[in-house]
């Protein structure tokens, strides 16, 4: 009997070892009849992260994390329940996975501390740890990932991890720190990506900023000078999806190369990494580093320069309170010295009285916040946008953002000493160093040269100057020769207008800027290649668009006289109505009906505006652009070919009816004239056709191209503008439209606000047809709007060869472009792109 006895112990002793050794086994799956309890761990395939529960430093609570295993001191990267801690004196509490399949924290009387919570199908669930450092809650059955710890970071972002934005996230990927380094829960700082276009990173101290990076350029923070050493491929920033939002993530690297970003208690973001000989956490990088990279420090119109004073006033600026400045509290920052020109009394305006403003550029600097961005401008429309807007304080062109310019307040500017942007600031003329410097020459010139001398050269000069004028003031008016066979006047008076055939109302000056309130910002409608437009009101209640062409366009004038003569004597429903024109001194403007849904742009390109318009609407302005363009090649007295047709060319009224505007650049044609030849080469890329563009021939057939552009935008709701990647390659979006249609895959191009229907097909193969390369094989308009209604057999369209340009990389463009161009290229002595 003692013997069996003695059998049955050893045997009780083998099944206690065996269950024992089980549990010492590392294991990184989680199951329901395994769970966690406070002395276990899981740990990732490759030994590189460990999981349990842990009591930081001289803590009295416990908490179930995530830490980098074998490296000491340990940091962790990841807490489950940081608002819910454990007592210590819990000591059976477990991580396990309840009957409804959910992960549940629970304390020593069997309570739920924490719960994944969320809705589970089956409750067929295991949980993983990952090398990645995830932990995952997965469905048997299905395979899916029901759950994961990246998509609730804490203060950590690893490899694979995302740092969001406000789109659909709203908000839930923001790294948040600790309250102490012994303290897991909710601390005062908050890392996220701002909401404007493009992003910026932001570390937030409750509300208030505490420090930013400077928006996205594609490739890195341009705020962050430290990338240009090396940082800029560890990041990418990535849309999350149409609506808007991004998020960024660090590029994942090997196991022996591990990056990640850590939000101390402290506000501070370092940058860590491994070193492998000691086998310890360094940071390669961190923010802020210096006083100056706190945000806002110096206050508004100041720079930071890290030097004993760092806080020093923008040029033309001084301080809003010398006395807190002579303190160091600079926090009032500083105001502006002399005023602008554009804010000085409005009869000074009128007058002409008063020397332009002047931009003074200002090097080096990290580029203050709260920009507006206009990506599609080049560097001289930037500058002309600014100088147009009385409101706008500065400006900037980076390249991958473009247009930047600021209407608030600049705050937060940072001298780097290395690296950094170039900011065009704002400044009375008196102000500006060409002012001084041309004062300092004409001193240093009247201190050097006789008196004599400059008298009397100055009496000559003075008589031959005004000898010229008399003589040209003789010559009433002189033309000049335009080569697009236009004969244009340099000049106008009102009685100009009485040889022409047509009646034209003409303004004074004054209703204008009593109308629109001076041109006031509030009533700007937009921005156009030669112009702003502006909302007003004439005196009679009657709503007008005033175009007030910009003073430093060379077409201005050319665009003014052509778009007089042509538009005034056309009429009909589907083309923009020109109420009357006002010319005195350099003002140059014209007055149009006003349209209270603006351009199709403006809807077209907005993902939220986008969903108002439906098929009916879509199809009605694909039918009214087309019956517009038809009276203009041939219903109307003139045959005139537009040349600058496209979105924001199209007009919109209250009833969602298109409208064709800007007639600048049209171009009338005689009724027997088939093609005509420029070498002065205008329009908007993208739009042009292709003999236009690379020959400079143009007919109606030009405008049949571009109609085709539009056709294609409007059914697809995406720009023609941007690269479609496709296949691991970038592509043009007509190339991308032949290529899906070709395919049998049209109805991929339909916008997804849309539903799918026979009519946004044929729509689709009529605008690849109107954007042919060879112009014998586009339809005339005529036939274009015919085939949309019709259910007659269209022809197949062929391969856009002009357009159909495969890029591999979007770095790689010029390249690519550079080997697919013939060596014996057409040259043009003008071109000019809007």
């Amino acid at each position: 009997m003692s013997i069996r006895r003695d059998i049955a112990a050893n045997r009780l002793c083998m099944y206690i070892l065996l269950i024992s050794l089980q549990h010492c086994k590392s294991t990184d799956t989680l199951t329901k009849d395994n769970p966690i309890l406070l002395q276990n761990t899981l740990v990732s395939p490759n030994r590189i992260f460990e999981l349990g529960f842990f009591t930081p430093g001289n803590s009295t609570n416990r908490y179930l994390g995530i830490w980098f295993k074998n490296i000491l001191p340990r940091k962790f990267i990841w807490v489950a329940n940081r608002q819910n801690p454990i007592s210590v004196s819990n000591t059976n509490s477990t991580l396990t996975i309840g009957n409804n399949g959910n992960l549940r924290i629970l304390d020593d009387d069997q309570k739920t501390v924490w719960s994944t919570s969320i809705k589970v199908q089956s409750n067929e669930t295991i949980a993983k740890l990952t090398d990645a450092g995830d932990f995952t809650l997965n469905d048997t059955i299905s395979g899916l990932t029901l759950w994961e710890s990246f998509d609730y970071p804490c203060n950590t972002i690893l490899p694979g991890m995302k740092l969001g934005t406000n789109g659909k996230t709203q908000g839930k990927y923001l790294l948040t720190s600790w309250k102490s380094d012994n303290d897991p829960t909710l601390g005062d700082f908050f890392l996220g990506l701002s909401g404007e276009q493009p992003p910026q990173a932001f570390t937030w101290r409750g509300v208030k900023p505490y420090w930013r990076s400077g928006p996205w350029d594609g490739g890195k923070f341009i705020g962050i000078p430290e990338q240009e050493a090396g940082y800029s491929n560890l990041m990418t920033l990535m849309p999350e999806n149409s609506q808007g939002g991004a998020y960024l993530t660090i590029n994942i690297y090997s196991s022996s190369d591990i990056r990640w970003l850590y939000l101390r208690h402290d506000g501070v973001l370092e940058l860590n990494y491994l070193d492998d000989v000691r086998n310890i956490w360094e940071y390669s990088w961190e923010a802020p580093a210096n006083p100056c990279d706190v945000y806002g420090v110096c206050g508004a119109f100041s720079i930071c320069t890290n030097k004993s004073r760092i806080c020093e006033c923008l040029k033309g600026f001084v301080p809003k309170s010398n006395d807190e400045w002579s303190k160091s509290n600079w926090t009032r920052g500083c105001v502006r010295g002399n005023e602008l020109l554009c804010e000085k009394n409005e009869s000074s305006l009128a007058s002409g009285k008063g020397k332009p403003d002047k931009f003074q550029v200002i090097s080096g600097i990290k580029l203050p916040d709260y920009y507006q961005y206009f990506p599609y401008m080049d560097t001289d429309d930037c500058k002309s946008l600014c100088l147009g807007n009385c409101s706008c304080k500065a400006y900037a062109f980076v390249e991958g953002i473009n247009c930047m310019i600021w209407e608030q307040d600049l705050i937060d500017i940072e001298q780097f000493s290395f690296g950094g942007e170039n900011l065009f600031l704002r400044l009375a003329f008196e102000e500006s160093s060409e002012e001084t410097n041309r004062a300092a020459v004409a001193v240093a010139i009247s201190l050097t040269v006789i008196g004599g001398v400059v008298t009397l050269g100055g009496f000559v000069f003075c008589l031959y100057r005004w000898r010229t004028y008399k003589k040209g003031k003789k010559t009433k008016l002189h033309h000049l020769s335009s080569e697009d066979g236009i004969v244009l006047k340099d000049t106008f008076k009102e009685d100009d207008f009485s040889n022409e055939s047509f009646e034209l109302p003409i303004y004074k000056f004054e209703q204008i800027i009593t109308a629109t309130d001076n041109f006031s910002y509030r009533n700007k409608l937009g921005e156009g290649g030669f112009g702003a437009v502006y909302k007003g009101m004439l005196d009679d209640g009657q709503k007008i668009a005033v175009k007030r062409l910009s003073g430093h366009s060379g077409q201005g004038i050319e665009e003014f006289k052509n778009e007089i003569m042509l538009i005034s004597k056309l009429q009909h429903r589907n083309l923009v109505k020109l109420l009357g024109c006002c010319f005195e001194g350099k003002e140059r403007l014209l007055i149009y009906e006003y349209m209270i849904n603006k351009s199709l742009d403006t809807f077209l390109f907005d993902p939220k505006k986008r969903m108002q318009l439906d098929w009916a609407t879509r199809f009605n302005i694909i039918q009214g652009i087309g019956r517009g363009l038809i009276y203009l090649h041939r219903d109307s007295s003139l045959r005139i070919i537009h040349r600058d047709l496209k979105c924001s060319n199209i007009l919109l009224d209250d009833k969602m009816n298109p409208k064709i505007s800007d007639f600048g650049l049209a171009r009338t044609f005689q009724m027997t004239q088939e093609l005509a030849n420029t070498r002065r080469i205008v329009g908007t890329y993208g739009y042009m056709s292709p003999e236009y563009a690379m020959r400079g021939v143009f007919s109606e057939k030009s405008d049949v191209f571009s109609y085709g552009v539009m056709l294609l935008e409007i059914i697809s709701g995406k720009r023609n503008t941007e690269f479609i990647h496709h296949e691991q390659i970038y592509i043009y979006p007509l190339g991308h439209a032949w290529k899906s249609w070709n395919e049998g895959r049209g109805i991929e191009l339909m916008d997804e606000a849309l539903v799918e229907s026979t009519e946004g097909l044929r729509c689709i193969h009529v605008g690849l047809l109107c954007v042919q390369d060879l112009a014998e094989d586009r339809p005339t308009m005529t036939e274009a709007v015919s085939m949309l209604c019709s259910e007659t057999h269209l022809p197949e369209p062929k391969v856009p060869l002009f357009t159909l340009q495969r890029l591999s990389s979007i770095n790689g463009i010029g390249e690519e472009l550079k080997n697919m161009c013939s060596r014996n290229a057409v040259t043009l002595s003008i071109m000019e792109g809007r």
